[in-house]
């Protein structure tokens, strides 16, 4: 008894070019099928399928690119709109930051032997660290901040007490805030920094309920969170202690903590920040050279504490409407002192002009607006202020890095987050956006899921 014939299996409809080699290799193969049963029948080997050759052999389907493109589409629709706008302004200002950093360190580079690509070449390293770190932190789920909250905060607590207890801190610029490890040099305080943020979205998302009472909210963020402020401010860098207060004060605000609470606490910060900025020399000399004392002659040799933001001053000045072109700074030819670092912004203005210094307060305008909605698309008091942090420390330092180029502030020694040069700097801040991608993408994962 023969099988019934095999009924061919139906194929995807080609494009007109490729019907006659399609029906060739169809009516093949329904003959190769009659042929089995009778084969089989007879005890005769069945005949196997011939190997086509490559003029006969269809090509791919256009479906299959067509089903390539649906699926690329959906690993980018995977997203929420706040994921992709955090990202692509974060990606913006790091690729910026390293133009910026070639064109304001060449010459300080090649002078000291390492080529004008000297700068780049270093920043660079660590954006290529930073970059795809930011990335895998941004797949870790909330769960994994609360289980690490207290870890990351004593091993970052640990790291700044090697700082100011032990050797193995290194002072500069008068300040003790770095540590050498092995001949590699960076800063715990910028860790500290993403510790505390993730450490003040846990502790304060618990006490959710208890934010009314002071006990449960004023003792935990200043006794342990104002312990690790401590220890930076022992190492003598007010500028960062001002940063991580504001972190403080403002994760406490936005978590919907009542003002009047927090008026005894900034009153009381207020006045340690003034003691030890007047208990310090080289601080005096700063706050006074910012009064103008010393640094408005009009014959004379430039003092040294007038001689970076008058010159800071200048190259702005220089810049005009639409810069000098980029590249071409008179400034970073050794009369601005930290050109890549401090008064990056400088530079910035001086070559690309005020065109090119408003794109940047633009893009880190972008950056809080995505911060901020973030913020309002969640339901969890843990991403709220975790998010809150980072805003406020990276907004507020771009702020207070700006406002000491243009004269309003002091210099305070704070890095422009994301494109002055710096390593520890740029890992950490990129590590604190991770943790907020991991926020927006949890929340919209959520958000599908209901």
């Amino acid at each position: 008894m023969t099988n019934p014939p095999r009924t061919p299996t139906p194929r995807p409809p080609r494009q007109p070019q490729y019907r006659q080699q399609l029906n060739q290799h169809l009516r093949a193969e329904q003959n190769q099928q009659n042929q089995r049963p009778a084969a089989r029948a007879a005890g005769q080997p069945v005949p196997s399928s011939p190997s086509p050759s490559p003029s006969s052999t269809p090509l791919p389907s256009p479906t299959a690119g067509a089903s390539a493109r649906i699926n690329l589409g959906r690993v980018f629709k995977a997203e929420s709109a706040n994921y992709l706008l955090l990202l692509g302004t974060t990606l913006f200002l790091v690729i910026f930051g390293l133009v910026m950093v070639l064109s304001s360190s060449s010459v300080d580079s090649y002078l000291e032997n390492a080529g004008f690509f000297g700068g780049l070449l270093r920043q660079g390293i660590f954006a290529l660290i930073g970059l795809p770190t930011m990335l895998i932190v941004s797949r870790l789920p909330s769960k994994f901040w609360r289980r690490i909250a207290w870890p990351a905060l004593l091993v970052a607590c640990f790291l700044q007490c090697l700082v100011v207890f032990t050797p193995l801190g290194v002072e500069v610029a008068g300040n003790t805030n770095w540590l050498s490890l092995g001949g590699f040099q960076f800063q715990p305080s910028e860790v500290i920094k993403v510790a505390l943020i993730i450490w003040l979205g846990v502790i304060l998302g618990k006490k959710e309920s208890k934010l009314d009472d002071w006990r449960h909210v004023l003792i935990p963020v200043f006794g342990v969170g104002g312990g690790a402020v401590l220890l930076v401010l022992i190492g003598g860098d007010l500028g960062t202690v001002m940063i991580m207060a504001g972190i403080l004060f403002g994760a406490l605000f936005f978590a919907g903590v009542r003002l009047r609470m927090l008026a005894i606490p900034l009153l009381a910060g207020v006045a340690i920040a003034g003691l030890v900025a007047v208990s310090s020399p080289n601080r005096m000399t700063r706050i006074l050279s910012f009064l103008g004392t010393g640094c408005d002659a009009l014959d004379g040799a430039i003092s040294a504490p007038c001689w970076q933001p008058l010159h800071g001053t200048w190259a702005l000045a220089n810049g005009g409407i639409l810069g000098v072109g980029l590249g071409n700074s008179k400034a970073k030819w050794s009369w601005l002192p930290a050109a890549d670092n401090d008064y990056i912004f400088a530079i910035i203005g001086e070559e690309l002009g005020l065109i090119g210094a408003v794109v940047v307060l633009g893009m880190f305008i972008l950056l809080a607006f995505a911060f901020l909605r973030i913020m309002r698309s969640s339901t969890h008091l843990q991403v709220k202020v975790s998010t809150a942090a980072v805003l406020v420390w990276i907004i507020g330092q771009a702020l207070v890095n700006i406002g000491v180029v243009l004269g309003v502030f002091p210099v305070l020694g704070v890095p422009l987050p994301l494109i002055s040069a710096g390593g520890t700097a740029l890992l950490t801040t990129l590590l604190a956006i991770g943790v907020v991608l991991s926020f927006a993408r949890s929340d919209h994962t959520e958000a599908g899921a209901s």
